[in-house]
């Protein structure tokens, strides 16, 4: 594998991880909305997993370019980052749209 392949393959595990938690966080509102707040919290635990794989990609590139080995800054490089901050950017309001949820149904 060359090395624009391999980096080709790991932006795409960031796009995947990130993807997949931002999926999950909307489908633990979707439960929360039904009532299902163990489901929506399962739901968000297997967000924040996939989020702690995201990372670990990340900061594996990080951790080399801090070693002096340089990173290609590529427009495929840039959708990545920006899919995973606005995967855990949605995560974190879900989170706070879910507690507004449980709040409500507890006046009822």
């Amino acid at each position: 594998m060359s090395e624009q392949e391999n980096m080709e393959l790991i932006i795409f595990n960031i796009i995947n991880y990130g993807g997949t938690a931002k999926s999950l966080s909307y489908e633990a509102l979707a439960a929360a909305e039904k009532g299902d707040y163990d489901e929506a919290d399962r739901l968000l635990k297997e967000a924040d997993q996939n989020l702690i794989e995201s990372h670990k990609v990340q900061t594996s590139l990080i951790s080399k370019e801090a070693a002096g080995e340089k990173t290609e800054v590529s427009l495929l490089m840039v959708h990545a980052q920006d899919h995973l901050m606005t995967a855990i950017e949605a995560k974190s309001l879900i989170e706070c749209m879910i507690s507004m949820h449980k709040k409500m149904d507890a006046l009822k």
